[in-house]
């Protein structure tokens, strides 16, 4: 059954991965770093956690596949007969951890019919732990508070909306996205942490007009979903969809509670 229970035994497992990251992000003189077949960062620290998150996943009651982005991919032939499975990012800012500013999560999804139906994100520096079921609304948790999150309400025309964009991805057609707006206030920070500025209601928009992988967004998006905003797609304005053939994003806006 896909309820908070569930969601509170990932959260579990996402900090202790968060603490092995953490391990390592303080104590490391040298992170080990390698560079992936697409020329993205590779850490002890992502492998690390990768093994936590794979290993406390598999000794749930419920048992799902594994589709993560550290481990070997699995052919489409054999994952798309998949009902549910965990979508896995156990390191979400890589770049940010190698930088030492503390802007990166863990993230776990379970996705269900294309679509992630529970999210629990981990922010080891920050501490804070955000989860959320679909139907059951999302929450974060920091120290002994529980906080259920909300988007702001909002539109377009509004003058001086928060917009979030990355550090390292701000290009020209985010820079467009932005001139059409009056006076937005820009907000920079890295991972999923950026999602999470929106469900959290203390930003807007968050376009994304540049590459993600579907590891990347499921859990934050299920997050900001059920705190009342949306992840769609920037073609077509539908849904994120995920387990593709092509594991790859297209371009996306994430919006919080926007009024028509």
């Amino acid at each position: 059954m896909i309820d908070t229970n569930l969601a509170k035994d990932v959260a579990k497992i996402a900090k202790i991965a968060g603490d092995v990251i953490l391990k390592i992000y303080n104590e490391a003189d040298d992170f080990q770093i390698q560079q992936k077949d697409d020329n993205s960062p590779l850490t002890m620290a992502d492998k690390a956690a990768n093994d936590v998150i794979c290993e406390g996943l598999e000794k749930l009651n419920v048992q799902y596949p594994i589709i993560s982005e550290e481990n070997k991919s699995i052919d489409y032939d054999v994952r798309k007969n998949y009902d549910y499975y965990w979508l896995v990012d156990p390191l979400d800012g890589t770049k940010e951890f190698i930088k030492r500013n503390g802007e990166f999560t863990v993230n776990i999804a379970l996705v269900h019919n294309q679509r992630p139906v529970l999210g629990v994100v981990y922010a080891p520096v920050l501490e804070e732990m955000y989860y959320a079921v679909k139907g059951e609304g999302a929450f974060i948790e920091k120290g002994d508070a529980t906080e259920k999150l909300s988007a702001s309400t909002f539109t377009k025309s509004d003058k001086n909306l928060g917009v979030v964009c990355s550090r390292s991805h701000l290009n020209d057609l985010t820079q467009q996205f932005v001139d059409e707006l009056d006076e937005p206030n820009l907000v920079a920070t890295g991972s999923s942490l950026k999602f999470l500025i929106l469900a959290k209601g203390t930003a807007h928009l968050y376009p994304r007009l540049a590459p993600t992988m579907e590891w990347d967004t499921g859990a934050a998006q299920i997050v900001l979903e059920e705190a009342g905003g949306k992840v769609l797609q920037a073609e077509n304005g539908e849904p994120l969809l995920y387990n593709k053939e092509n594991l790859l994003n297209p371009f996306f806006i994430a919006e919080g509670s926007l009024q028509s």
